[in-house]
């Protein structure tokens, strides 16, 4: 194992400095899921791949063994005008890796790569599927959503995010809001009309203070916030229509359905969600995987950003190497002992792992 390890890390190293070169942005990763489809087949993998996105099996599934779906994502955001580094560059300090998507998400990616590729022809207790995905910076449809119908039943997930090899046991859902309250118009100089804005102000008040019953040890409060208002067509005229955006971020005490609802039985407004698609996420702290890591002396926390475990209906846990507050910045980078590390980390973690 531990030439294999050393074969793979290596590897899955080069292999990122490729993809860094490769501008790969959300909805345009098809020449960095080419790179990564036609590398897995040199390893002698039968892959399979529907629109950017790649997967492949470790051996043939086995209905009797739970599985396990290692992923992670090939897309980037694009960057901004403040980088010093071409973002493309792929340059290499010593032990630091940086450009764009080196950190968020190539690093996790390769290194859950090469642990598949280190595991794929041991004896082991589960199925294993690895997946590189599109589409996770922008939630999309064709990203990962498009992949999970392809594998059947899924028992645990790892999601490859930068988390510094620490388990984030729970990850918040979004949920974004249009709200749309109505009054009557008017003419400003005189009492009439129903003023929209006042009544979209006690609804907004509401949002800015009701607390929801259940707290999450990990993640805390459900977190609601007012990011948008529209209202008024001129200034004498009363406005009939007021309407606002609510950003609301849930804990894995609710479901993103089940919080709709209770919202629209608060507020005299019309509430319409622009998807229930991204529900918060959580592992149950006696799970055999976050037992296994604790044993390891890794750390667990809530996670406050959303990645595609949002649109996975089984356990997922996320953890990978790397620093989440490095993603999306300028002058990205990851440290090459980082991906060594969480290479061997991931191994520990999996090896004849009892679901």
């Amino acid at each position: 194992m531990e030439q294999k390890q050393e074969k793979y890390t290596r590897e899955a190293i080069a292999l990122l400095k490729r993809l860094i070169k490769t501008p790969s942005f959300s909805r345009e990763e098809g020449a960095v899921a080419d790179m990564m489809a036609g590398y897995l087949k040199e390893q002698g993998l039968d892959v399979k791949r529907q629109s950017n996105n790649v997967w492949c099996w470790a051996q043939e599934k086995d209905p009797q063994k739970p599985t396990i779906l290692l992923n992670s994502h090939l897309d980037t955001v694009k960057p901004s005008d403040k980088w010093s580094y071409d973002p493309f560059g792929a340059y290499q300090e010593g032990d630091k890796l940086i450009g764009l998507g080196s950190n968020d998400a190539g690093g996790p990616l390769v290194a859950l790569m090469a642990t598949f590729l280190c595991l794929k022809d041991e004896a082991l207790p589960y199925n294993l599927v690895f997946a590189a995905t599109a589409e996770e910076e922008v939630s999309g449809a064709d990203g990962v959503a498009l992949v999970l119908p392809h594998l059947g039943s899924i028992d645990l997930g790892i999601v490859g995010e930068p988390t510094q090899m620490q388990m984030a046991v729970a990850e918040k859902g979004l949920m974004v809001l249009d709200c749309v309250a109505h009054g009557r118009t008017g003419h400003a100089a005189r009492d009439e009309g129903v003023n929209a804005i006042y009544k979209a102000m006690e609804a907004i008040s509401w949002f800015r203070t009701y607390q929801f019953e259940n707290v999450s040890p990990h993640l805390g409060a459900v977190k609601m916030t007012v990011t948008q208002v529209t209202a008024g067509s001129q200034h004498n005229v009363v406005p009939d229509v007021c309407r606002f955006v609510v950003d609301v971020r849930l804990n894995e005490c609710y479901r993103n359905k089940e919080l709709h609802a209770i919202i629209e039985q608060h507020v005299d407004c019309d509430v319409t969600p622009r998807s229930y698609r991204l529900n918060s996420s959580f592992i149950p702290f006696e799970h055999s995987l976050v037992q296994r890591g604790r044993a390891l002396g890794l750390s667990h926390y809530g996670s406050p950003t959303t990645s595609d475990q949002a649109l996975m209906d089984f356990t997922t846990l996320k953890i990978g190497c790397g620093d989440s507050a490095r993603s999306h910045t300028p002058d990205e980078y990851i440290y090459l002992s980082e991906i060594e590390e969480g290479i061997a980390t991931y191994i520990k973690l999996l090896a004849d792992l009892d679901l």
